[in-house]
Order: structure tokens, then C-alpha cells, then sequence
């Protein structure tokens, strides 16, 4: 530090990673109330593709930003499922697609490293997680208050940043 000036670290094109136990193992359910999660595959696609074409409202709002901006295509779906199954079988992130007990598709679920979809910074560097979600509104709470207490009892992280917790309008 020069003539009292407070250094700056700009940490915005930086992410973190999981800091994972070598033996951890991530889970492969969460069950709560009439919510059911379980990792998100290709084998999703058809549905995810119809789920995703007409919730692109509920996404934006939620998930944040302007993705999707239209109408995704199969082949597109296809390889961002694909996508997501290397990243949680390489443990860079966890998505994990949510039915309720009528086993109708209600949305998704996401665990990030802070820096890939929320912004390192001198406040988020001090969390381990980033969830963020897109469900059905009438899932929306509910989903929340599984994830806080799934993600304390299931997952080593210390401390998690539940990037979307207002309940879309």
C-alpha cells in the first residue's frame, strides 16, 4: 500500500472451484415434501426441451439474465444436457432436474462455483456454492427451503449463495 491507498483486487474474470473431498461422491436424489431431484442427463431431453420452450419467462426471471432468448433447438438441448452430465461427472457443477411425485417435470437446479454464473467479488469469494433454480412457481419456495437443508446435510460446502431467492412475480 502507497501514501494509504487500499489495494484493489478486481476478481470479476476470476472463478473459483469446488473444494471437494476426494472421496465425495454427489448425491443422486434429493427428496422433499412432493419434490424429486436427480441428476439432469441427455436422457432428459424430451422433456427439458418442452419445459424449458415454454417456461423461457419463469427462467429469465428467475435464473437471471436473458438466457434463453428464444425457443431452444433439439440439437442445442441435446448438447447443453450433454454438457452438464460432463461437468458433474467431472465435479466442475451439479444440475439436477426436478419432477414432483406425479412425476410431472416442474424445472431445474444448479450448483455452481462463485465466478461462472455469479460474479466473484470481495463479497461472493467467501462462499463455497452458487444454487440457482428454475421451477414452476408453485414449486418455487418449496424448492428453496429442500435445497438449504439438502445442500447442508448432502454437500461439504460451508457456505452457499442461493443466487434467485424472490419468488417470481
Amino acid at each position: 500500500m502507497d501514501g494509504g491507498k487500499k489495494a484493489f483486487m478486481n476478481y470479476a474474470s476470476l472463478c473459483k472451484t469446488f473444494n471437494l473431498p476426494s472421496d465425495f461422491t454427489p448425491p443422486g436424489q434429493l427428496a422433499y415434501d412432493d419434490l424429486i431431484a436427480r441428476p439432469l442427463t441427455r436422457f432428459d431431453l424430451k422433456d427439458d426441451l418442452a419445459a424449458v420452450n415454454s417456461s423461457i419467462d419463469i427462467i429469465q426471471k428467475t435464473h437471471g439474465g436473458s438466457w434463453p432468448e428464444a425457443e431452444l433447438s433439439e440439437d442445442f438441448d441435446f448438447l447443453d444436457l450433454v454438457w452438464h452430465e460432463r461437468e458433474f461427472r467431472d465435479r466442475a457443477s451439479f444440475a439436477y432436474v426436478v419432477h414432483n411425485t406425479s412425476n410431472t417435470y416442474v424445472g431445474c437446479f444448479y450448483l455452481y462455483p462463485i465466478g461462472i454464473r455469479t460474479k466473484l467479488s470481495e463479497t461472493t469469494i467467501l462462499y463455497d456454492c452458487d444454487a440457482s433454480w428454475w421451477v414452476s412457481k408453485d414449486a418455487y419456495e418449496k424448492l428453496y427451503a429442500a435445497l438449504q437443508r439438502w445442500l447442508a446435510d448432502s454437500f461439504p460446502f460451508q457456505k452457499v449463495y442461493y443466487s434467485n431467492k424472490e419468488t417470481p412475480a
